[in-house]
């Protein structure tokens, strides 16, 4: 009865959205969203699509471009001094917040006092205050358009973390987004849309902010151009993929957001809607336990990463929209370059051979997965098609999520597909994959070399240096095959095509601005 409730009240919401628009630029930009969020505060009680809706509201002094390298943002420079541990930034001239008033480096002190505070509940204080990778010994403001952060130690992950969706973007805020009492009442930001209403279940309602301080240039991710073109974007909340597609279909929802694999044939072939995908920083991969009795011979190893058609399984896994990817660090990183375009070459020849030489003698291996991922699923199945017809005795075991990620956890298996979230810094790529196994059982590889390069590129600031430890770092993967990546993730959208400007991209977010609804 409650989801019966629910869709009538959903449809009831994008019938009568449908019908009050008496013009185009009064209809308000309709995207759908399968969950409402859980908060308005950047960072704090948040989900996907809190952080999704909350980025249209705030801005930080950093933020990602379209490559997911960070850019200014707020900042108009940001100058490293030589030992990397003092970040000065510059601010951009004529930013106001919402409420009409300037921004000042008083608000960005005020902003990292709020979001540092004791039980502030903001999910990246750790990452700042040396429980993580980052430690900021203080911030000071010498003047109204400087602020100046000191470190500890360097770390070319700090504008990162500063960056971070889920951390709001460290979003700047007026102090007017709390009472007087201190308790948060709504995000008074600097970005191109205001938070206007929030009901609860069913939109969330944002509008253009008429005085925005709009940078020069091209949109780039989160930077760049981000003009509010409609007055009006609600984030409509419609759980039911089903519901949302016939709404789309029918001109009551303009754009959809992850859409799956298995829909883009329908939606191409639908009349006046368009699909539209980009590749994302996820990683689908094969696991292997390097310290299994079969799986701890480099050898075998090798024989099954050359046991792999690629292209045939990216192809087949994603309906033919992504490319393989044999490296740690994703097709979209800017730290993707000629050497991370090598790979394992598939051989089925050169697989008997080495499967010779690790004297396999037909043992079986287990290649654990789950349905919950449909992708990572079927990545299984045909890989345990493709080692069989080299002679490989692969068995599936097809297990719940949370049984899966138990065993991942704890490192209690010999292979498995799995899904990997996005990081959106090549140094993070790889320290989500090497460590130390008896500390940290998850981790799939246990070299010394390889973590010192891993840290090596977590303080280096200067890309030219941190380009060549990832360098150093994907030819000995390729060499010791801790792992076998396939492929990178991909942002799908179907949207009418009456809708100008909406573009996936690398972080799997909606983004409103520079979007327009034009005659159709």
């Amino acid at each position: 009865m409650k989801n019966h409730r629910l869709g009538a009240t959903v449809a009831l919401a994008l019938a009568s959205l449908a019908g009050a628009a008496s013009a185009q630029s009064d209809t308000p930009l309709r995207i759908s969203m399968t969950a409402d969020i859980r908060s308005t505060e950047p960072g704090v009680n948040r989900d996907s699509n809190s952080d999704a809706v909350v980025m249209h509201i705030v801005e930080g002094l950093v933020a990602y471009g379209e490559d997911a390298e960070v850019r200014p943002l707020l900042a108009k420079s940001v100058d490293i001094s030589p030992d990397g541990k003092t970040y000065t930034f510059t601010l951009r001239d004529g930013i106001k917040f919402h409420n009409g008033k300037p921004m000042t480096s008083a608000d960005v002190l005020w902003s990292w006092q709020h979001y540092t505070a004791a039980n502030s509940g903001w999910r990246c204080a750790s990452e700042f205050d040396g429980r993580g990778t980052v430690k900021v010994t203080g911030v000071e403001a010498p003047d109204a358009r400087t602020v100046v952060y000191h470190l500890e130690k360097p770390s070319s992950l700090f504008l990162a973390s500063l960056a971070r969706i889920d951390c709001g973007g460290t979003g700047i805020l007026s102090k007017d987004s709390v009472g007087a009492d201190g308790a948060w009442l709504k995000p008074v930001g600097t970005g191109p849309f205001e938070l206007a209403e929030w009901k609860r279940g069913e939109y969330i309602r944002l509008t253009r902010f008429a005085d925005y301080a709009n940078q020069d240039g091209k949109r780039d991710g989160y930077t760049g151009s981000k003009r509010p073109l409609v007055n009006e974007v609600r984030f409509m909340i419609v759980p039911d993929d089903s519901t949302a597609k016939a709404a789309l279909q029918r001109g009551n929802i303009d754009i959809i957001e992850d859409v799956s694999n298995s829909d883009v044939p329908v939606l191409q072939a639908t009349p006046n809607v368009k699909v539209a995908y980009a590749p994302v920083m996820s990683m689908t991969a094969l696991l292997l336990q390097t310290r299994d009795p079969v799986l701890s011979n480099n050898k075998m190893r090798q024989a099954l990463a050359h046991a792999i058609d690629y292209k045939q399984l990216a192809a087949a896994v994603t309906e033919g929209l992504a490319q393989p990817n044999n490296s740690i660090v994703p097709l979209v990183s800017p730290y993707h370059d000629a050497t991370q375009k090598q790979g394992w070459d598939y051989d089925p020849a050169l697989t008997a051979k080495l499967l010779q030489e690790a004297g396999y003698k037909g043992q079986p291996l287990s290649i654990l997965t789950t349905k919950r991922y449909p992708q990572s699923y079927n990545a299984a199945v045909i890989v345990q098609a493709m080692l069989q017809a080299v002679g490989v005795n692969a068995q599936l075991s097809v297990v719940e999520w949370a049984t899966q990620l138990d065993r991942y956890n704890a490192g209690t298996y010999q292979m498995m597909t799995f899904p990997y979230s996005a990081r959106l810094d090549a140094a993070l790529n790889y320290e989500m994959v090497t460590g130390d196994k008896a500390k940290q059982p998850r981790k799939i590889w246990d070299n010394a070399q390889a973590s010192k390069l891993v840290e090596a590129a977590s303080v280096d600031s200067d890309p030219a240096k941190r380009q060549a430890s990832f360098d150093q770092l994907h030819k000995l993967f390729l060499a010791e095959v801790p792992s076998i990546p396939l492929y990178n993730g991909l942002d799908i959208g179907a949207y009418r095509s009456n809708i100008k400007g909406y573009q996936p991209w690398a972080v799997k977010k909606p983004r409103a601005w520079e979007v327009e609804r034009v005659a159709p």
